[in-house]
């Protein structure tokens, strides 16, 4: 006579820590400057000074990673962005006009960082295309804050009614997103594996 025998299912339960991270940190509330932003207009004014400080910045930033680059297609590439960006803050001039404002810049601490993070790239290679795959990459990382400003902004003048500023702020976006699938390209055309 066989003996059957109940197998006892055994189920094995993940629970999920109950501390988070945020729990474990120290955190303050920080203080709001003399000078802060009280609404929607004030950030978005903001927000131009900085993408203004970061364009001209750039703007005089991009001759030198010219100079550095040896790629033929990536020279030409930082030539067109160059000339980009000369009419991108005429843009941002243009959107300070809507404001009723005069333009003025702030200093970007993204930008200036991704700047210098560039030009230590630069330090850190050998000239060819090792030093064109480290351009690119900071050039990206340039990109990718531009598309995120100047989304924000685009959505900030949708909502504050600045139809003008929505409009050039797209111009402009569009621009950085076509520059930052160009850089791509240049990057996967054989590039990065010569850089190998």
């Amino acid at each position: 006579m066989a003996t059957l025998t109940k197998t006892k299912k055994t189920t094995t339960k993940t629970s999920t820590p109950k501390t988070t991270a945020v729990k474990n940190v120290k955190a303050e509330k920080v203080p709001a400057k003399k000078d802060a932003a009280k609404d929607l207009a004030d950030l978005f004014e903001d927000g131009l000074k900085d993408l203004y400080w970061a364009e001209k910045n750039l703007l005089k930033n991009m001759p030198k990673m010219h100079k550095n680059a040896s790629s033929a297609e990536l020279k030409k590439s930082l030539e067109d962005h160059m000339k980009e960006t000369e009419n991108q803050i005429k843009r941002i001039e243009d959107c300070f006009k809507e404001l009723g404002k005069k333009p003025q810049a702030a200093v970007c601490d993204a930008m200036k960082g991704l700047l210098e993070e560039g030009k230590g790239i630069m330090e850190e290679t050998e000239m060819g295309a090792v030093r064109d795959a480290g351009i690119i990459a900071a050039a990206q990382k340039m990109e990718h804050y531009e598309i995120a400003s100047y989304g924000t902004l685009a959505a900030f003048a949708k909502v504050l009614g600045y139809k003008q500023s929505l409009k050039l702020l797209l111009a402009t976006l569009e621009e950085e997103k076509k520059c930052d699938e160009h850089l791509t390209q240049i990057a996967d055309t054989n590039l990065n594996t010569k850089a190998k």
